[in-house]
Parts: structure tokens; sequence; C-alpha cells
């Protein structure tokens, strides 16, 4: 995700570190990245300020569609690791704005897909003035009020991933 940072060199990326890992593991991957800072335990902070977001999936890809950051989720694990849960778990989307939604809201690069060509092409679509980012705001704005309608976000969102869980086990 850091390669793209020299594609950019106009914005300031800012990595939410994650808890548990301790700050100097992050120094290899940050030596000659000018455009780079480091924050710890800010990550709301950091959303409310932010233009786009590269984010693995997880509650991490939702938190970012409720704050209204245009995204790109980012996901590579192990080749084995990957095949496996791909056999045994059937689902269109991993993100789960999209799962949510029932379509691709923000762009998913996940194992090969995840280059720094991909991402240079699909962060440039959402900065202010990108192809994506009107109808990604567009589709922030409809998911929030799917999840604000009939009770709590988290009661929506198990709701709907299970209808959609459901509804792809019968096909």
């Amino acid at each position: 995700m850091l390669s793209v940072c020299s594609h950019f060199p106009a914005f300031h990326f800012v990595l939410a570190k994650a808890p548990g890992i301790d700050a100097s593991f992050y120094e290899p991957f940050l030596k000659g990245q000018a455009n780079v800072s480091v924050v710890n335990q800010k990550t709301y902070s950091l959303l409310s300020m932010s233009e786009a977001a590269l984010v693995t999936s997880g509650t991490a890809t939702l938190e970012t569609a409720l704050f209204g950051v245009p995204q790109v989720i980012c996901y590579k694990g192990s080749a084995l690791s990957y095949h496996i849960a791909k056999r045994l778990i059937k689902v269109k989307f991993i993100g789960l704005a999209n799962l949510i939604m029932d379509k691709e809201v923000v762009k998913e690069l996940i194992q090969d897909d995840l280059t720094t060509e991909n991402l240079v092409a699909s962060l440039g679509e959402i900065i202010q003035g990108g192809s994506r980012r009107a109808q990604i705001e567009k589709d922030y704005k409809e998911l929030k009020d799917i999840l604000k309608s009939g009770g709590s976000a988290s009661e929506q969102a198990a709701h709907q991933i299970k209808k959609f869980m459901e509804h792809s086990t019968e096909k």
C-alpha cells in the first residue's frame, strides 16, 4: 500500500498503527517515504480529516464508509489461506459496505489484484475530482439510510449480511 505514495506527491499519507504492534515494526517500511507519517490510536480523528483511504478488510471498512471517506479495500494473505477460504466461503465481496449494499460500492483489490498499478488507478478514481467519488458518496448515503432504518446499525448490518449469506447459499 505504501508503494502508491510516490505516485501522489501532493498528498500526505498517514498510516494508522495497529494496536499491539511496536512502532519499530513500521520503521523499515517508512524509510524514504517523505510524505508518510504514523499515528497511534487516532483512527477516528484521522478518518474525519481524510480525503480517501486504503483499508484492509474488516470492520475498519464499514467504519471508513460511515465516516464518508471513499476507500479502496486491500487484502493479501498467504496463497494457501486465500485458496482455502475461497473454497469454503462463497461471497461476492469481503467489504462490509459492499456486502450490505449487495454491490461493489468501493473497489476491492484482493490477492493478485493488489498491485501498485491497480492501487494507483483505484486511488486516483476516488480522490477529489476522481471518476468514482460522487457515486461512492451517493452509495454511502444509501448505506447509512439502510443502517438507520428500523434499529441499531449493528443489528441492521448483521441482518443484511445474514440475508446475503442465505441468498448466496441458495444458488
